[in-house]
């Protein structure tokens, strides 16, 4: 079925939306919208929907902004929608301008949708077509709507990246990015771009097109993408509420900001949004999700991009002394080094790069043995640089982990966790190499941690861990099914224990009246402590002592999706799987309704990556690419993903 061509005005639509809505498509088929200008070389609009569910009526596109071509001769650039146009039509419904681009020269742009896909075919004629040096295609993104980018296998050194690739766009759908020439020996398209800009809130896809030559046709085509369910998985279900959201947690960086200021991103590093943060402690949030699809489309794998990210850390914000940055330049976090070294098996686990894993042993190893010597008593956990004593995390300072906002310090149960995990997966890649000493050592560093793990966090008064034990001896006690889900799920706390650890968690939770399991759980289910806190004027901080005013703001019990993960899967692994399903179940429905973004934000108070109790906005990122990793749960409630996830936990 070929898409109608109607006149609204002076903007002419090429709609495939409408079909559905009239029946003409099957419900729940890739619904595709784009709208023409009717005098220029333009697209106007753009969405799409690969789950046919009305998504595609919000543009993409962002504000008094269109697709358009860019144009250059004589040594400057032009837009195409200032250039002398004529407009027709081809014989398929198409659009077609035929625009002057210079002297005896036209480029012919023609535009055709179809069954939710879009092409785009561009041509030339005339003696003057030498006189063109430049040809470009630019597609000007709202990432206040959703942060569009793009999943490619190949980035280049200049930032670029090479086709085919993956449009992503979280909460609408994802389009497959291709690009072919009639002429066999040359490239539709030279290579892509994402151009971002964080403080304007912009993101602009540009593809370098071959200049146009005569009797060549070169075609940009984007299609749908629908993830087929990971093999061995039995419930269809599950995963149909899921697919679409499982590419939200991947979001490769736009390049922004001054490549010399440590507040900035260099291009195609997966990052918490396009034009947020790369952060080495949440590296191994998107590679433990790759892990289950590595192979997204012909072509596309978002294991180079995991690799990728891996070598960013490691070659270029690793210190001297082992240490890895967490992001921008601020140190001291434990997990900037357990991101790194739990992503690296994960990559070399779905990928069997052996090669790659000889080359970087060492560099891993250099990471690993950082952490060994922060073991400063000898006691097996590792102690942070912060004390986590009250009222000593000040600005500019951040905390010892993910959540650096807390005061969280000296022997942190959730870093700790981590690098128990970091140790298992480095000694799994040492046995891989055939490297007995080595994983003997990493072997003996995470038998030692397990032992001291409970001994040391475990709060006789709750029957839980504590979150943190201070340098002044004092357990800092919240509550907390995240850190305690984490625990058990890695095995630092036996079943049986694991088991009762969580019933009274789940009583605890309705003591406090929490019954908002679409939104997840919260972090922690007591307030923080103002002293506890990042002070004077952390976001989310309370003014009362006690914590009871600002309760549910950001990290003071605000709920962010992606933790939820290690309370789910905890219920999983100590075999009581009913009431992590309910949450779970509650959780895709949202997700299904796009309840865990409302597009980049960056501004505190103002998104939904963190939630009040109710709902409401605690967060400040609007976009928070590891708030999708609850997803996994959909799999790791099956029993041969677990058995894969946590075999390094287990050694035979």
């Amino acid at each position: 079925m070929e898409p109608h061509l109607a006149v609204h005005g002076c903007i002419c639509v090429l709609c495939l939306c409408c079909l559905a809505s009239c029946g003409v498509l099957p419900a729940g088929e890739p619904a595709l919208r784009i709208e023409t200008g009717a005098k220029r070389a333009e697209i106007t609009a753009l969405s799409w929907d690969t789950e046919g569910t009305g998504r595609d009526k919000t543009n993409l596109l962002r504000p008094n902004t269109m697709v358009g071509l860019r144009i250059r001769s004589g040594g400057q650039w032009h837009n195409g929608i200032d250039l002398p146009t004529r407009v027709g039509a081809d014989d398929k419904g198409g659009k077609s301008y035929w625009i002057t681009a210079a002297p005896d020269a036209e480029v012919n742009w023609l535009i055709a949708a179809a069954d939710g896909k879009l092409t785009l075919l561009f041509s030339g004629v005339g003696a003057g077509l030498g006189r063109i040096d430049g040809f470009e295609i630019v597609f000007p993104f709202a990432p206040g709507v959703t942060p569009v980018t793009a999943l490619a296998n190949t980035w280049n050194e200049d930032g670029s990246f090479q086709l085919p690739a993956i449009i992503s766009a979280p909460d609408f759908g994802q389009m497959y990015l291709s690009a072919q020439s009639s002429d066999a020996k040359r490239a539709a398209v030279l290579k892509a771009r994402l151009d971002g800009s964080r403080k304007d809130k912009l993101v602009n896809l540009v593809l370098e097109l071959a200049l146009p030559q005569a009797a060549t046709v070169a075609k940009v085509e984007l299609k749908p993408v629908v993830l087929p369910k990971p093999a061995g998985l039995n419930d269809d279900a599950l995963w149909l509420q899921a697919r679409r959201g499982w590419f939200s947690i991947w979001q490769p960086s736009a390049r922004w900001g001054d490549q010399g200021n440590p507040f900035s991103a260099p291009a195609g590093m997966l990052a918490n949004n396009v034009v947020s943060d790369p952060a080495s402690c949440s590296l191994w949030f998107y590679a433990d999700q790759a892990l289950w699809t590595p192979d997204l489309a012909p072509g596309v794998s978002v294991m180079p991009l995991v690799r990728r990210t891996i070598e960013f850390w490691l070659d270029k914000r690793t210190r001297p002394s082992g240490e890895v940055i967490c992001y921008w330049d601020y140190g001291n976090f434990l997990d900037a080094n357990a991101g790194p070294l739990i992503a690296s098996w994960d990559y070399v686990e779905a990928t069997g790069d052996d090669e790659w894993l000889r080359k970087r042993i060492e560099k891993l190893e250099f990471i690993a043995d950082f952490l060994a010597k922060r073991d400063v008593d000898g006691d097996g956990m590792v102690e942070a640089t912060q004390s986590g004593n009250r009222g000593t995390l000040k600005q500019p300072a951040r905390s010892c982990a993910w959540w650096d906002a807390l005061n969280c310090g000296h022997k942190d149960s959730y870093t700790n966790a981590l690098i128990y995990r970091a140790w298992r997966c480095l000694a799994e890649l040492e046995s891989r190499l055939h490297r007995a000493e080595q994983q003997a050592r990493y072997t003996l560093l995470a038998d030692k941690l397990k032992s001291a793990y409970a001994r040391t966090l475990l709060n006789p008064a709750t029957g839980w861990l504590a979150w943190w034990k201070s340098a002044d001896g004092e357990l800092h006690d919240y509550a907390s099914p995240v850190i305690n889900g984490l625990a058990i799920e890695y095995g630092l706390v036996e079943p049986a224990q694991g088991r009762e650890i969580l019933a009274r968690l789940r009583r605890k939770m309705d003591d406090v009246g929490f019954k908002r399991f679409d939104l997840g759980v919260p972090p922690m289910l007591v307030p923080v402590l103002r002293a506890d806190y990042l002070l004077p004027d952390g976001f989310g901080i309370p003014r009362k002592e006690d914590g009871t005013d600002t309760v549910g703001q950001y990290m003071n019990g605000g709920i962010t999706a992606g933790q939820v993960l290690h309370f789910l899967a905890a219920h999983y692994v100590v075999g009581d799987p009913e009431p992590a399903d309910r949450i779970l179940r509650a959780m895709l429905e949202r997700q299904g309704r796009g309840g865990f973004q409302n597009g980049v934000r960056d501004e505190g108070g103002k998104g939904i990556d963190w939630t009040t109790w109710d709902g409401k906005p605690s967060g400040y990122e609007g976009y928070l690419a590891d708030s999708f990793r609850f997803l996994q749960a959909v799999l790791l409630r099956e029993a041969p993903f677990r058995e894969r996830l946590y075999r390094p936990l287990r050694p035979r």
